[in-house]
């Protein structure tokens, strides 16, 4: 089955540990995260959303084409709230969640994560039973919106043990880039540095 793929990129955190900063600007190697992200999903996926906080973060990236936009409807309970909002906007049966502070996505890893949920309701990549990324995975919609429409927690741990979740070793991701480095996550202001100083 020749199932379409979409991309959620949540760029509404309240960026508190970047100095109030919108990291979605940040740059690495001379491109914002926000185009380093574009330009990786866009080989692997037919739609990509960009989920921002309120109608007055949206407006700043209405000049992107062919990028859909949408806010979040539900204010105050960290990336759920992205994905409530981006569930809803998605045409895709398949659904890749990020974040916009790693901009070293690759597209062959988010292919191999869309070409290994076969009929899970998720493909998430495992470090160990404490570690996984839940903001680098795949979902499939139908099984986010069930999720949605009873959930009790907010957490997107809660979440992926809560469905149908087949986990990605990280050595299985390891062969295709070595260096791990999709995980690459920018939370502050050094780790900014630290990567533009980086070869």
């Amino acid at each position: 089955m020749n199932e379409k793929r979409a991309a959620l990129i949540l760029v509404g955190g309240e960026a508190r540990r970047s100095g109030g900063m919108e990291k979605y600007f940040f740059t690495y190697g001379g491109k914002s995260f926000l185009s380093h992200l574009i330009s990786a999903l866009s080989h692997v996926t037919d739609e990509i959303i960009i989920v921002a906080r309120d109608d007055e973060q949206c407006s700043r990236f209405r000049d992107i084409p062919g990028i859909k936009i949408c806010c979040d409807r539900v204010r105050g309970i960290g990336p759920l709230g992205g994905i409530i909002a981006g569930v809803e906007e998605a045409e895709g049966d398949l659904i890749f969640v990020t974040a916009c502070d790693m901009p070293c996505i690759r597209s062959d890893v988010v292919d191999l994560l869309f070409n290994s949920i076969d009929t899970a309701d998720a493909a998430v990549p495992y470090w160990n039973d404490e570690m996984y990324e839940p903001l680098h995975a795949v979902y499939r919609k139908d099984a986010l919106k069930r999720y949605i429409a009873t959930h009790t927690s907010y957490s997107l741990r809660e979440m992926i043990r809560s469905i149908t979740t087949r986990f990605i070793h990280i050595q299985e991701i390891r062969e295709i880039d070595p260096n791990l480095k999709s995980f690459t996550n920018i939370n502050d202001l050094g780790d900014l540095k630290a990567i533009n100083g980086s070869k």
